[in-house]
């Protein structure tokens, strides 16, 4: 692909993030909450497992743990118990419970809405941080670069950049602020029902004519 200006990108961005919305109008955060603390805890269970598996678990967890304050006094042996099936559970409950003890004694058990705040939290990086903030409070501080955003935005070269950091400030920069957080769901939708990174169906694909990757 010859060398495209930042208007042309620009163009092409805005033209996928139409052609997205219109297939997936549906598209928002994959996890079940019923507040912000609740979607930190999810958010966390999240690393490197399904969505799907975390929502068979989280109804457990928060029937028995339902504040951060009662999270933050739990047992961890108890906690491994209930999100085992999620992988890595050990580290994951010394996250939640952290996270828990972190919005209980300095917050008052009120999950704050500061990208700076939350990341000060155990268990939450700038990629959680940003899920709390655009889905539990409406506030666009960045882009969730998840496995599907990372390698979606590259194909579609609308980076070349490889670290989180980096990808989600290129796509800042092509993409209004109010479309950062619904941006993240459209291409997560897209990555797991066409895109998909074993067996792209680039047949099927709304974007395959301003897509530079794609094979039809």
């Amino acid at each position: 692909m010859a060398r495209e200006s930042k208007a042309a990108k620009a163009e092409r961005a805005a033209e996928a993030f139409d052609l997205l919305t219109e297939e997936y109008p549906d598209a928002r955060c994959a996890l079940t909450y019923a507040n912000a603390f609740q979607l930190g805890v999810a958010t966390i269970l999240s690393a490197q497992t399904t969505d799907e598996r975390v929502n068979m678990v989280t109804p457990v967890l928060f029937e028995r743990f339902p504040t951060s304050a009662h999270l933050a006094d739990a047992r961890p042996e108890e906690v491994e118990e209930i999100i085992r099936s999620t992988g890595f559970f050990r580290n994951k409950t010394k996250n939640i419970i952290g996270f828990a003890q972190g919005v209980t004694d300095r917050h008052g058990g009120e999950v704050p809405r500061a990208m700076n705040e939350l990341t000060a939290l155990p268990g939450v990086g700038r990629k959680t941080a940003n899920v709390i903030l655009g889905n539990a409070f409406g506030i666009s501080e960045g882009v969730v670069v998840d496995t599907h955003v990372k390698r979606l935005s590259t194909l579609l070269a609308l980076t070349g950049e490889k670290t989180p950091e980096k990808i989600e400030g290129d796509l800042m920069g092509l993409f209004p602020e109010e479309r950062w957080t619904l941006l993240s769901h459209l291409l997560i939708f897209h990555g797991r029902q066409v895109c998909i990174a074993r067996r792209p169906r680039c047949e099927a694909c709304v974007m395959s004519h301003v897509c530079p990757s794609s094979r039809v």
